[in-house]
């Protein structure tokens, strides 16, 4: 067994029955590319031959693995990472595609690319306070992105039976709307936002705060050395 497959079935992805899918997300941990160049990649580095036809084939089969695939990853970082979901960040972004054609889910709207010509898609991401990507989804590229934030944290919280979280997002997501749903389904959250837009008395408060934890936390370790 080599150390590809033994990844593989450490991580509990030999249950995703789907070699192409499986080596291609190997190969973007070794070398991020698009597709159709890690297709090329795998055969130069592994010997591992795909045709590129294949890929346009299985593709529009991975959609029904998510689910599975984001459960086992994170059942696997439960087991061997003590991995919670007590904080989590939370933020979106838009994908263009090389066209001027739209349909269902590639629509204009906002794009943070300046590419308000093209026809795009939003993706909305969740990542834990380590960095650790957890969840995603995808929306028509038309959709408001503060319009995402309650029912993707809700459904994360329906899913996986998470009894307490905070969620950090920017002022863009939080809004007045989106706090009083907050509130009302029991998720905590946090604002960002800029330090240049706060009033320099709230910097002050804020930077006061800090202080005195560190101050706290530093006592501590010198009473736990001693």
């Amino acid at each position: 067994m080599n150390l590809y497959q033994s990844l593989i079935i450490a991580v509990g992805f030999d249950k995703i029955k789907n070699r192409l899918l499986l080596d291609l997300v190997i190969l973007r941990m070794v070398e991020p590319s698009s597709k159709l160049r890690s297709i090329s990649l795998l055969d130069e580095y592994f010997g591992i031959k795909h045709r590129r036809q294949s890929y346009y084939q299985s593709a529009p089969q991975w959609l029904s693995l998510k689910a599975k695939t984001e459960a086992i990853a994170l059942a696997f970082a439960h087991k061997y990472y003590s991995f919670n979901f007590d904080l989590l960040f939370y933020d979106v972004t838009t994908l263009y595609f090389e066209s001027f054609e739209e349909d269902k889910l590639r629509k204009n709207g906002f794009s943070k690319d300046n590419k308000f010509q093209q026809p795009q898609i939003l993706v909305a991401l969740m990542v834990s306070k380590e960095g650790f990507p957890i969840a995603y989804e995808v929306f028509a590229g038309n959709t408001f992105e503060g319009h995402t934030i309650v029912p993707v944290v809700k459904d994360f919280i329906s899913k996986n039976k998470v009894k307490e979280l905070t969620v950090v997002a920017d002022a863009a997501m939080i809004s007045t709307e989106n706090t009083r749903a907050l509130k009302e389904n029991g998720i905590n959250y946090i604002v960002g936002a800029r330090l240049g837009n706060l009033p320099n008395e709230l910097i002050t408060a804020i930077d006061s705060n800090l202080l005195v934890k560190m101050e706290k936390v530093s006592d501590c370790k010198r009473i736990m050395a001693i």
